[in-house]
Order: structure tokens, then C-alpha cells, then sequence
């Protein structure tokens, strides 16, 4: 390979900008079409099933069908043609639509890759055009929720298949977008519940100086966090837990967040001539600054904060980069008393948080506010999806639509009753 000057380098790498942005442009404008591509069909077919009575033996025709006269077309088997069907009943219900009524303005749209200082602005990765998404061809669709840019059609069916209210899918859709969750790992933060955790954090377990200097923490950090994939016993150590993580890390960071970028394990700090280990050191990529663990395989004391409060000051001195922010500290305990711990933090001027690494169960009341606080900090509005035909009317009463029937959702209707 020919070395390129240091000044050709510049002008070079701006032309890789230029590929890397339009090339992530293209596949998130490809995966806008797809998703409005099982939109549409999901509409129709759930018109046909309500209105017409379309039932699993016309289906299998429409597939051999499809599959005659589009050899190439992938992904359009009777699976799949259903779970088109239910996406779309799903979440063109009442209750999704004032969801996303409400909150919509304060979602925000994939990153806009925007080069300042005389550079140029390039177009979001899945922003919606500015005369809306083109649709519907068939004219009885209702308009696709404009928040289905932020995510794929198959992480739209994880989501439904493993979520029951409508705050739920919305925050999946949010969640999924901001830790660039793939169906996988989506897959396992739902089944570890992963609304409860993030929205379910204590407000109490972050010290006023971590609020103040980070508002948005409590929502990027959770207070807890899931570690069942270490099989720990009942009685273990902190090495053992300290190993156990790192030996899985992917799945630590799957659990706390994917922001956070491994720094080191017993990170040494020199203060005077002694020598000090942190448990974990990482790097927060949306915070900008060092996130130091300290690990407690016990409950929490109070002295363990000023363990935490030195180890935070000696990065400050001697290892935080002038271009980042103050270092946060992070004390992971089996458990905690939430008074003690209001207690430890009211007065520290540490930007600190006691987590717990045992599952903790959410009450669903607890975790409103923070679902509006998680949704926070979007500086444009998405904008609506203009849209000129009739929404689809609701299922007839006493008749469950054939999605339904084939999620096991619905009831078979009683003993003499009207079809």
C-alpha cells in the first residue's frame, strides 16, 4: 500500500466520511422502505381477514403465489405474512397511537451526520422526508408511526411477541435504537427486563452532585443491574465476582449499557508512594468521561463511599484527559438499604450511584416518571406522516382477527353466540 502525506491523509479521510455517511444513509433508507413494505402488507391483509374472511388456506395460496411470481422475494412465508398482520393491528391500537401522539415530538430521529464549520450537512440515517413516507398503495392503510424509523421490522416482532402495553413496545422501539441492539440481544433484554431495570432506577441511589453535573445519568445508569448470566452462588467473593465479569464482559455491558467501553480490570492509581487498585475501570462514550466500579459482594456501608470518593479524585488528577468530563463512581453491591444509602450520598460532592447487582423487581407504578425522563433530551421533533386515505376500521365484535387467533391471543367465541 502507498503511504498517503499527512496532508493528503485529511482530505483522504474526508472522502471515506463521505462514503461511510452515504452507505449508512442507503441501508437505513433500504430498511425504511422494507419496514413500509410490511406495513402496507399487514394492512391489507388484515383488511382482507376482518372484511373478508380471508382464512389460513387463502394465505397459503397468497404465498405460493408470491413465491411464483417473486422467485427472489425472501422473508414472505405464512409466518411472516402474520407477523405483518400483527404488527400492524398491534400498533395501529388506540392506545400505541396516543403514545406516540404524546411523545413523538420528543423522540429523537438516527444521528444526523452533521459536519460543522464550513462543512456540509449530511442527511439523517432514516429521516423521514419531508413530504412524509410515501403510502398507501392500496388506500385503506392506516399511516405507518414514524418512530419505526429508529428500529428493523424483526426487532418490531420481538418486541410484540414479549411486551403487553403499549409503553412497553415504545420504549423497546427507543431502547433498542439508543444501545444499537441487534435481535439477539434485544431478545435477551427482553426477557430480562430491561424496562423495569432502566426505568425503575431510584432517584435516591444517585448523589445530588451526579444529577447535577449529569442529568440525564439516571436514565443511561442504571441502579441496577443483571448479572445472572455469572450462575454466582448464594456466598461468593468479590474476586470471584470482579473475574466473573470480566470473563463476560459482552454481557455485562448488554446489562448496564453499550455506551460503556472496558478501560481496565484492578485499574492502578498512584497517590504519594502507595499504590491503589480500582475493581473496573470504563470509558462512557455519551458521558464522556472515566466510570469507576467498585465491587461489594455484601451490603452497602457508608464508609464504602469514601473508598469510591478517593479513587474518583485520584482519576480526576492523574488520569482524566483535559477533554473529558469529571469521573463518575459507581459502587456495585449484593444489596442496599435505601434510606442508608440516601443518607451516605446527601451530603457527598462526588458524581457517585449505589447499584445492586441482584434482580430487583419494579413496581409498575414506579416506573412513569422515569419512562418521560428516558424519552427526555430530543432536540427535534420526527416529523408526522401525512397521510390522505381512511384508517382502517376496528374488527367486527365477537370476531378475533386471524393474527390474533394465531398468536393465541384470542378466545374462540361462546356456544351459540354470532359469529
Amino acid at each position: 500500500m502507498r503511504n498517503a502525506n499527512s496532508s493528503e491523509t485529511i482530505q483522504f479521510d474526508e472522502i471515506l466520511s463521505i462514503i461511510r455517511t452515504c452507505r449508512d444513509g442507503a441501508i437505513a433508507w433500504v430498511n425504511v422502505a422494507h419496514l413500509l413494505s410490511c406495513w402496507e402488507i399487514g394492512g391489507y391483509l388484515s383488511g382482507k381477514i376482518q372484511r373478508e374472511g380471508w382464512g389460513q388456506a387463502t394465505i397459503d395460496r397468497l404465498v405460493d403465489y408470491i413465491h411464483a411470481h417473486v422467485p427472489d422475494g425472501r422473508g414472505y412465508g405464512r409466518r411472516n405474512l402474520y407477523n405483518m398482520v400483527a404488527v400492524y393491528e398491534a400498533f395501529t391500537a388506540p392506545d400505541f397511537a396516543e403514545l406516540v401522539a404524546k411523545y413523538c415530538g420528543r423522540i429523537v430521529q438516527p444521528a444526523v451526520a452533521q459536519l460543522e464549520g464550513g462543512g456540509f450537512v449530511q442527511p439523517a440515517a432514516a429521516q423521514i422526508p419531508a413530504g412524509g413516507f410515501v403510502q398507501s398503495v392500496t388506500g385503506h392503510v392506516a399511516p405507518m408511526p414514524p418512530v419505526f424509523a429508529l428500529t428493523t421490522f424483526t426487532n418490531l416482532v420481538e418486541i410484540l411477541n414479549r411486551t403487553r402495553t403499549a409503553q412497553e413496545r415504545l420504549f423497546y422501539i427507543v431502547y433498542a435504537y439508543r444501545e444499537r441492539l441487534n435481535k439477539r440481544d434485544l431478545r435477551k433484554r427482553l426477557v430480562n427486563d430491561a424496562y423495569s431495570t432502566v426505568l425503575g432506577g431510584n432517584k435516591r441511589n444517585y448523589s445530588k452532585a451526579l444529577k447535577s453535573a449529569y442529568p440525564g445519568a439516571p436514565a443511561i445508569i442504571p441502579d441496577t443491574a443483571l448479572v445472572d448470566f455469572l450462575h454466582l452462588p448464594e456466598r461468593h467473593s468479590e474476586k470471584k465476582l470482579r473475574k466473573g465479569i470480566v470473563a463476560n464482559m459482552r454481557e455485562f455491558i448488554l446489562s448496564i449499557g453499550k455506551d460503556f467501553l472496558f478501560v481496565g480490570e484492578e485499574f492502578p492509581v498512584k497517590v504519594g508512594a502507595s499504590e491503589f487498585r480500582i475493581d473496573l475501570l470504563f470509558f462512557h462514550r455519551a458521558l464522556q468521561c472515566l466510570v469507576a466500579f467498585e465491587l461489594k459482594a455484601r451490603d452497602f456501608r457508608p464508609a464504602d463511599l469514601g473508598q469510591l470518593e478517593f479513587y474518583l479524585e485520584a482519576l480526576d488528577r492523574d488520569v482524566k484527559r483535559s477533554n473529558e468530563n469529571p469521573s463518575i463512581g459507581v459502587l456495585l453491591c449484593k444489596s442496599a438499604d435505601h434510606s442508608t444509602v440516601e443518607y451516605a450520598l446527601s451530603r457527598t460532592m462526588s458524581p457517585a450511584l449505589v447499584a445492586e447487582y441482584k434482580r430487583v423487581m419494579i413496581p409498575r407504578e414506579v416506573l412513569q416518571e422515569t419512562f418521560d425522563r428516558y424519552l427526555e433530551g430530543v432536540t427535534e421533533p420526527v416529523t408526522p406522516v401525512p397521510h390522505q386515505t381512511l384508517p382502517l376500521s376496528p374488527p367486527p365484535r365477537g370476531r378475533p382477527s386471524l393474527a390474533a387467533a394465531a398468536r393465541g391471543d384470542a378466545r374462540p367465541p361462546k356456544k351459540g353466540s354470532r359469529p
